[in-house]
């Protein structure tokens, strides 16, 4: 199977990565088919060089199969190569356990409740203030 995907070059602490067209059955920093482009994180979002690709490769690619992976997809996406990246869900293991959900769901309604008391108060302070005047 064809994929874009990004291999890691550059010192420790100094990413630098390329975007290649590869087998998935390679390894990552391994053999690929093509070069298509180029990604600096260490530059700021705006210059001109952190993201360097050639559009009629990465275009060619995609229409032979490659799927590429999910960072590449954000980048071909910021730079309109790509359709918007969207993911189902996020995963369970991020979620919090059972115990903290139900404290959220607590605090939660806590917070709720004191918003509909301090409602309540800012109504009756609002109807004596003008039998007062």
């Amino acid at each position: 199977m064809l994929v874009l995907r990004m291999t890691r070059h550059g010192a420790k602490k100094r990413p630098f990565y390329h975007i290649v067209a590869a087998d998935s059955r390679f390894p990552r920093d391994g053999r690929y088919l093509e070069k298509v482009g180029t990604y600096n994180p260490m530059l700021l979002k705006e210059d001109p060089k952190r993201v360097v690709l050639t559009p009629e490769r990465v275009k060619y690619w995609l229409e032979k199969g490659a799927q590429p992976s999910d960072r590449v997809a954000r980048i071909l996406h910021a730079v309109g190569l790509g359709p918007k990246v969207t993911y189902a869900e996020s995963p369970k293991k991020s979620a919090p356990r059972a115990k903290a959900q139900e404290r959220l769901r607590e605090e939660a309604e806590a917070a709720k409740a004191a918003a509909e008391a301090a409602a309540e108060a800012r109504a009756e302070s609002a109807t004596e203030t003008p039998a007062e005047a």
